[in-house]
């Protein structure tokens, strides 16, 4: 019924627990979830655990706070891809200012442009990760024609103007367990007024964790609990919300169904 279109399953918060974590997910109805790469050196790791639960998919790519020098180039990216039946996104890529005041960050938008390319080659949608940086995000997304694959804008906390922005340019408004945080008044807006047809859950486990197990660490069976705040906030029924996010992960992540 339910779908988790991020995680982070392959970090050590979960080394010692991951069958209680499939469990926990079987339990909870949540029968997908997309773990998203976000580094060079460890991407072995999503490589195991996706070839061991046929119920996880995966993203290749490169966090944008991500300092190993060791880079993907695009034709890794690309090979990865295409060899991997279960690999169905590139990403998670953009944009990350929050700790970088007045630095020179050409390397993350060059990180960035070059994961748009290795996902056109690859027609592959992108899973896009922006902070204090949805200007430049934007643009980038737009100058490198990534409307072609489209994508996500995972764990989005912009306003409904970036929002709407974001839609033209062909990418699904992810929405994460910030929504059920009490002052998170701007993406209570955004989850109320995107279109269902757009719209996708997540957890970012094992960050992000929903209330009532805010400060704990999360897992993906906790992305009921995001799909039942967006009910509540569009006066409709979490059925409705799982259904349509659960429609949407498989028409953007298209690859899973081939």
């Amino acid at each position: 019924m339910f779908v988790d279109s991020h995680c982070h399953l392959d970090l050590q918060e979960f080394d010692k627990g991951i069958d209680l974590i499939m469990t926990q997910m079987s339990n909870a109805k949540v029968d997908y979830a997309l773990v998203a790469g976000i580094d060079k050196k460890k991407f072995n790791n999503i490589l195991k655990l996706i070839s061991n639960y046929s119920n996880l998919y995966a993203s290749v790519g490169m966090h944008p706070e991500c300092l190993d020098k060791e880079e993907f180039s695009i034709e890794e990216l690309c090979l990865l891809a295409k060899h991997n039946k279960k690999i169905v996104a590139i990403g998670e890529t953009g944009l990350d200012y929050h700790s970088h005041d007045h630095q020179d960050l050409d390397w993350q938008r060059n990180r960035f442009r070059q994961h748009i390319r290795a996902a056109k080659i690859s027609t592959l949608p992108l899973i896009i990760h922006t902070r204090s940086a949805i200007i430049d995000t934007l643009n980038i997304l737009k100058e490198e024609g990534a409307r072609d694959v489209g994508g996500v804008m995972h764990c989005f906390t912009e306003n409904w103007d970036a929002a709407k922005l974001a839609m033209d340019l062909n990418f699904y408004i992810s929405i994460s367990g910030i929504v059920t945080f009490k002052n998170a008044k701007i993406v209570h807006e955004v989850a109320s007024k995107v279109p269902l047809d757009r719209i996708l859950i997540e957890t970012d486990s094992p960050y992000l964790s929903p209330e009532p197990y805010r400060g704990k660490v999360n897992n993906p069976a906790n992305v009921v609990y995001v799909a039942n705040k967006i009910a509540e906030l569009r006066k409709t029924t979490v059925e409705d919300v799982a259904n349509a996010s659960r429609k949407n992960f498989f028409s953007l992540f298209s690859k899973i169904g081939l």
